[in-house]
């Protein structure tokens, strides 16, 4: 072996041999000299602070800290000057290990290389006036090294943490931070300009409340990992490094700073996540943030930056100033009204949305750029929306999108529209306060535009094809133009407007008013009878949880049946089952109540029709009251286009003429259109100009008893009035005189559209041909001279209508 490998392992050995010796004697020296250390060490502390260190006894422990010392120090407390009032201890331990330096014990003075506490409580505590227990540590002092044992603090290299509760309470800026530790092992190394050092950490987060009133971040949470820190004496700011730390199970980057020189201290915290659940994220937040964002969902994981800023010259009460930035891409966002699916966004929240605002719910904006999505199988394009003022929310935002009108089925469920066809495309700028995450008051500029549309309204079984509709919102109220519908054969043009129309869709749909033009070039009425049938009541919009669009389709039916309508409709021509008219012109109102006949004139059967009344909707069979102009019609076009007002003893066959009426009829429709002639009662004076009468049996039958050589197959009546009192399915004859150009009669008497008919007729055997050349007054006084027979037109049992004499008047 070489000369100098001898000589250098000679000299290790008698070194190593030296520190045996050393630590050998200083255990021997802390052994036997306890008290006098644990004196020493209570020295040290308490000349650096402000109130009182406990230490119940010193073991030493020497193999934990070789080539040092080790020291249990058992019931250890720290408390404040001013402990008596406020009761919290700053630390309290039922075990400290101290690693002391063995040589600083030979030469008289205690250095401290690294403390462990066990089982052990920290509380930082600030009252409301901003006093701290932690005013028992003096400031550091710069002194010369040989003056360390005078009372300067020692530098602590290491310091690790077991089972221990730190709790840091000021009462001041109602803030709290309590975290139940585990196991924290930290090393601090002390460069001329500071120290630096990192610690690795397992702990429960019980509390993290930047405002104790609103409740706390990280409630409940686990944190593992490393923090690495820093601190610059000339700034006086600590830096934590941002290091990836796992809380809750999620990997998140988190770095602080703390400006220390500044009471109270400014901070600075920076969050970044990536690939993480959003509900994980939300439910790491404080209360009255998470409630809101735990009631929407998001699929798959996302991207998150946030940032946490308190420069400490806020209220004492006032929220850090939040960022949070956020990217979605092909995700499923769900919302209390529904779903987003394949939604892209990227989002960002402030609470300081305005500089010169404070912080807070009222300052607060979340916003959505660039945001597609498909909602209810409709495309949607934003490229921003926000939300402004958590307090009192209102969103805003520019929404389109283009879509075939027949992915809305799958969202409605049929129930009230079905779409077999036709396109929509919208374009809307929204703005509405939200009232528990629903939107309220909602305001809407824009248009929607819907081409081609083939619609079923399915509560009224209403089919419409070919149809389009413009609707243009202006801030609340709603105007639609040049819409068109095809009903059937039918074929009709629109405009609409609704005054208001966004403020009681929601809140009072039968305080609304639409006025609503309709044209048609050709409309067949009986494709209208589906509004016969029965409106149904308001009901205040009705939720289906989850589906926004149906509860929109839903409100919408419920708008449509309890809104007021005035309609002023224009019609080339009108047919309905026998009944053709032209230049019809209606001013209708649509009533909760059932459908106002305001104003109706039309041109029929040569002549003209006026009509104004009511028709109560009540379900299968409605109430109508008719008031009826008419003038000179043909009356046997008129009786044709009425079907005869449901009998068929006097029918179209028999009149020919021209009619003119004052008509006040009531009765009952069916909701298929059909009148029930037993329901009728009213009253109606008629006029006929130029009127006969043709083939009517009950006057053919008179020729069994008289007239024989006269035509009764064909009177000619010249000109009637008369007055006519309908019963149900009686009809009262007033008395009436009838003068005609083979027989003049008298009338009167209760004819039965299904039975009951009893009228007696005065029928003078008088020719009329030898009155002719006569004045009108003459006529009238020799019309009744000579033989009169006085007979009785009754039921036959038969259906029909029997002749007999008249015997209450006897037979001539």
């Amino acid at each position: 072996m070489a000369r100098w490998i001898k000589i250098s392992l000679g000299i290790l050995a008698t070194l190593v041999g030296l520190l045996i010796i050393i630590w050998i004697g200083g255990s021997l020296y802390i052994s036997r000299n306890k008290k006098e250390v644990l004196d020493k060490v209570l020295v040290t502390l308490n000349n650096s602070l402000n109130g009182k260190a406990e230490i119940a006894s010193m073991e030493p422990s020497l193999l934990k800290a070789f080539p040092g010392i080790s020291v249990s120090l058992k019931n250890v407390s720290l408390k404040d000057s001013l402990y008596n009032q406020h009761k919290h201890d700053l630390l309290k331990a039922q075990d400290i290990d101290v690693a002391l330096n063995v040589f600083s014990l030979l030469f008289g003075n205690t250095r401290i290389n690294k403390i462990t506490v066990n089982d052990a409580s920290i509380y930082l505590y600030t009252d409301s006036t901003g006093y701290s227990n932690t005013s028992i540590f003096k400031s550091k002092k710069t002194k010369p090294a040989k003056d360390a044992e005078s009372g300067e603090a020692p530098e602590i290299k290491r310091i690790n943490m077991n089972n221990v509760q730190l709790v840091v309470d000021n009462q001041q800026r109602y803030k709290r931070f309590d975290f139940d530790i585990k196991d924290l092992q930290g090393k601090i190394d002390y460069p001329l300009s500071g120290w630096e050092g990192e610690i690795k950490i397992n702990t429960l987060i019980k509390s993290f409340a930047f405002n104790t009133r609103k409740g706390s971040f990280l409630k409940d949470k686990t944190l593992q990992g490393t923090i690495k820190f820093s601190y610059k004496d000339d700034t006086k700011i600590v830096t934590i490094g941002q290091e990836k730390l796992n809380i809750g199970g999620d990997i998140y980057a988190i770095g602080a700073t703390i400006n220390t020189g500044i009471k109270p201290a400014p901070f600075s915290i920076d969050i970044d996540v990536n690939n993480v659940q959003f509900s994980h994220v939300a439910g790491i937040l404080a209360p009255n943030i998470s409630s809101k964002l735990l009631k929407f969902k998001i699929a798959e994981p996302v991207n998150i930056k946030g940032k946490i800023i308190d420069d400490g010259k806020g209220a004492a009460h006032s929220d850090p100033y939040i960022q949070v930035a956020m990217t979605v891409r092909n995700n499923v966002v769900t919302i209390p009204s529904g779903e987003l699916t394949n939604c892209n966004f990227d989002g960002s929240f402030t609470n300081k949305d305005t500089s010169n605002r404070p912080i807070g719910d009222e300052n607060s904006l979340i916003k959505f750029k660039n945001l597609k999505a498909n909602y209810y199988n409709a495309p949607i394009v934003c490229d921003s929306f926000m939300v402004t003022n958590l307090s009192r929310p209102i969103a805003a935002g520019l929404v389109t999108s283009v879509f075939p009108l027949t992915n809305l089925n799958s969202s409605i469920g049929g129930e009230t529209f079905n779409f077999k066809g036709g396109d929509a495309n919208l374009k809307l700028y929204c703005k509405a306060d939200i009232d528990n995450l629903q939107f309220t008051k909602p305001r809407l500029s824009g248009n929607i535009k819907i081409t081609n549309a083939d619609i079923t309204y399915v509560p009224r079984k209403i089919h419409l094809i070919n149809s389009a509709l413009n609707l243009n919102f202006n801030d609340k109220d709603l105007k639609i133009t040049r819409g068109h519908f095809q009903l059937g054969k039918s074929s009709l043009d629109m405009d609409l407007y609704v005054k208001n129309f966004l403020n009681l869709y929601y809140t009072d749909p039968e305080m609304m008013i639409a006025k609503l033009e309709l044209y048609s070039p050709y409309l067949h009425l009986g494709e209208l009878m589906p509004l016969l049938s029965e409106r149904k009541q308001a009901k205040r919009h009705r939720k289906t949880p989850g589906n926004s669009v149906k509860e929109i389709s839903e409100q919408l039916e419920t708008v449509i049946d309890a809104s007021q309508i005035q309609m002023l409709l224009k019609v080339d021509r009108a047919v309905y089952n026998k009944f053709q008219a032209k230049n019809l012109m209606a001013n209708i109102s649509l009533q909760r109540d059932g459908i106002h006949l305001q104003k109706i004139s039309v041109n029929h059967a040569g002549g003209s029709l006026n009509i104004n009344g009511v028709l109560k909707q009540t379900g299968k069979y409605n109430n109508y009251s008719i008031h009826g102009l008419v003038n000179n019609a043909s009356v046997k076009d008129f009786f044709y286009a009425f079907d005869n007002f449901g009998q068929n003893t006097i029918t179209s066959k028999n009149l020919s003429g021209y009619l003119s009426a004052n008509t006040d009829i009531a009765g009952v429709i069916t909701e298929n259109g059909k009148l029930l002639p037993k329901s009728m009662k009213g009253k109606v004076n008629f006029s006929l100009r130029a009127a006969s009468l043709k083939n009517f049996k009950p006057m053919e039958a008179v020729q069994k008893y008289a007239f024989a050589n006269r035509d009764l197959s064909n009177i000619q009546l010249g000109n009637l009035n008369g007055t006519l009192l309908v019963k149900g399915d009686k009809v009262d004859i007033l008395p009436l005189k009838v003068n005609s150009s083979v027989i003049n009669f008298d009338v009167q008497g209760t004819y039965g559209m299904t039975n009951g008919t009893d009228i007696s007729m005065d029928i003078p055997l008088r020719n009329p041909e030898k009155d002719k050349g006569k004045d009108s007054r003459q006529k009238a006084t020799d019309r009744m001279k000579g033989i009169v027979l006085h007979l009785r037109a009754v039921d036959d049992n038969k259906g029909g209508v029997k002749i007999k004499w008249n015997k209450d008047h006897g037979i001539f």
